[in-house]
């Protein structure tokens, strides 16, 4: 059974709500299998009359699927007086903000209407990144969101039996030191509750525990203290070099003091999005790895971007991810 799988199977035990707020083909089918399949309870946003007519149109059923069109629904009142309370905005400009289904998406979550959001499919990245944070709000403690891939390295012993997090290759071109530290945490958090690992977290960068001296280098050394002092019971270290930080013989040689994480690490953190972005596609391509994501943390509910050249499966597959992550 592969990652997914295991996924797909644990939201299955305890499945969750999770609202689309995009009308697209790809995602009407992926809903259907969601619900047929008892991955989750998923809720679409849109006109029924529309959604009605495109799902019969690909030979989709949407029976028992549950559908809601922002602009009449009866929780819009009261989605708009807790956004101006929250942001402090005027209300007829939450109303007209409210009525886009992301938004809305944002605030039913937010709610406590539905336990998760996934979007993506037709919009970007930063458009829905800066609507969850608009409505769903950032998870106390975080200072930005960010995101990770789930990398499937095929006959690799290396990480958690050739499996990796890698984090942020979607959201931060630059994070600061605090934000970088965050990133580790939620990404440790993440690897326990989705993979049911025990988490050990490299901090990478072109240095090895202070064999260079640069600026950057001790950024992510920095990094890495934050971290520590604020999740003391996940095992973070670094900085390390890559080989270092996967490759027990390499950190045999170059780390000198004890570690938890040297030589075996499973959840790699980049020092920005540069380096993250080219190491998963390139861990993609020339491994021939399955890379699933980016996925969205730090948000205080569960919302999830998809590629938009997202296939169903993928779809699925991230239904299946924010379930768990809501459970």
């Amino acid at each position: 059974m592969n990652v997914i799988e295991q996924i797909k199977a644990k939201a299955k035990e305890n499945p969750r709500k999770i609202v689309f707020p995009e009308c697209d083909k790809r995602v009407l089918r992926a809903v259907e299998q969601v619900q047929k399949e008892g991955i989750g309870f998923p809720v679409l946003l849109g006109k029924s009359g529309d959604l009605q007519m495109e799902a019969g149109r690909i030979g989709v059923d949407l029976s028992g699927i549950e559908v809601v069109n922002p602009g009449i629904s009866d929780r819009l009142d009261a989605y708009v007086a807790m956004y101006c309370e929250t942001r402090g905005t005027r209300e007829k400009l939450a109303l007209r903000l409210l009525k886009k289904p992301l938004y809305f998406g944002g605030m039913m979550a937010a709610a406590g209407d539905v336990q998760g959001v996934v979007a993506g499919a037709v919009s970007l990245t930063a458009t829905v990144v800066k609507a969850a944070q608009l409505t769903v709000g950032l998870e106390e403690g975080v200072s930005a969101p960010s995101s990770f891939f789930i990398m499937v390295v095929p006959g690799s012993s290396l990480g958690e039996g050739g499996v990796f997090l890698y984090a942020d290759g979607g959201v931060n071109p630059n994070p600061t030191v605090e934000e970088l530290a965050d990133i580790a945490i939620a990404s440790a958090r993440n690897a326990r509750q989705l993979l049911g690992w025990s988490p050990r977290v490299a901090m990478l960068s072109f240095s090895t525990k202070g064999s260079a001296n640069h600026p950057d280098t001790r950024k992510v050394a920095e990094a890495v203290q934050i971290a520590q002092s604020k999740a003391p019971d996940i095992a973070i270290d670094g900085e390390f070099q890559a080989d270092s930080a996967i490759v027990p013989e390499v950190a045999a040689k170059k780390v000198k003091e004890p570690s938890e994480v040297a030589g075996k690490a499973n959840v790699l953190i980049f020092p920005d999005l540069d380096a993250a972005n080219i190491a998963y596609k390139l861990t993609q391509y020339l491994a021939g790895a399955e890379a699933y994501g980016p996925l969205l943390q730090g948000f205080a509910k569960p919302v999830n971007d998809l590629s938009r050249g997202a296939s169903v499966k993928d779809i699925v597959g991230v239904a299946a991810i924010s379930v768990v992550e809501a459970q």
